[in-house]
């Protein structure tokens, strides 16, 4: 007998708002898979850029290979290593939790700057607790990297199913930006997840996650569109919340595959 559970996809997103990268298997540790979001883009301001204004940085695409990781925008490529980084260390927010961070190089810094238009910065996150996030509804703190909040976002198959039936325009899972695909028996079921193995890792459902305006940036074209915010608001708002996908976390580190099965 198959199991009902089994991991679809899984993607990692190295520079947080920029592009993901479909893998086949990925290294899970307490911050978020590796490489996952240990990049980020800061203004002159030193405040967190993202597509929420800034819809264009769908349009960069990462890849990975030999420890080197490569941009590509339209017809330019810009490549910087895995290790590098500058010697000194700023503070930034990632909304409300500060993070101590460090430039990647100049020459990184300004290949952007001159793509996006305005002077920026690629930064990136050294280790495990140099960002700290306080769950509000267990009262429990997690060293998180610097994803919007939890390191984890999981969604059912039947999920995105479920939701597109009522759209006109079918989107892909793509927009909800996830770490882990599943395959779901009914839609919203991982909201109700408690803890749970993939391959060697032990996983725990925070809560289910709150969407915003992002979800209705098309990944393919970098524009907004109505949906799906405003569909999903219709039979998902919760508290003033609309909910897509759960938040979760890593008990241990370990590597997880497409094809594993969740075990309850």
């Amino acid at each position: 007998m198959s199991a009902v559970h089994v991991v679809k996809e899984i993607y990692i997103y190295p520079i947080k708002s920029l592009a993901g990268i479909s893998v086949q298997s990925a290294l899970a540790e307490e911050m978020g898979f590796e490489n996952d979001r240990r990049w980020m883009l800061i203004d002159a301001e030193n405040q967190m850029i993202t597509q929420r204004e800034h819809r264009i940085m769908s349009q960069f695409y990462p890849q990975i290979s030999d420890g080197k990781i490569s941009i590509t925008f339209k017809d330019q490529k810009h490549e910087f290593s895995i290790n590098e980084h500058l010697q000194n260390s700023l503070e930034v927010d990632v909304w409300e939790d500060k993070s101590e961070v460090v430039e990647v190089n100049h020459e990184t810094s300004k290949w952007f700057s001159q793509h996006l238009g305005f002077e920026c910065k690629l930064v990136k996150i050294m280790k495990n607790g140099d960002r700290k996030h306080e769950s509000s509804k267990l009262k429990e703190t997690f060293n998180v990297s610097l994803a919007d909040g939890y390191p984890y976002l999981l969604i059912g198959s039947k999920s995105l199913d479920f939701l597109n039936d009522k759209l006109d325009e079918k989107i892909t899972v793509k927009r909800f930006r996830p770490n882990i695909v599943i395959s779901s028996q009914s839609e919203h079921e991982e909201d109700d997840f408690n803890t749970f193995k993939i391959g060697e890792v032990q996983f725990k459902n925070i809560k289910p996650c709150g969407r915003c305006i992002m979800v209705n940036n098309d990944p393919e074209n970098g524009k907004l569109k109505k949906e799906p915010l405003k569909t999903l608001s219709k039979y998902r708002n919760v508290n003033n919340s609309v909910l897509f996908g759960t938040n979760i976390v890593s008990l241990n580190s370990g590597n997880i595959k497409v094809g594993d099965a969740l075990i309850f």
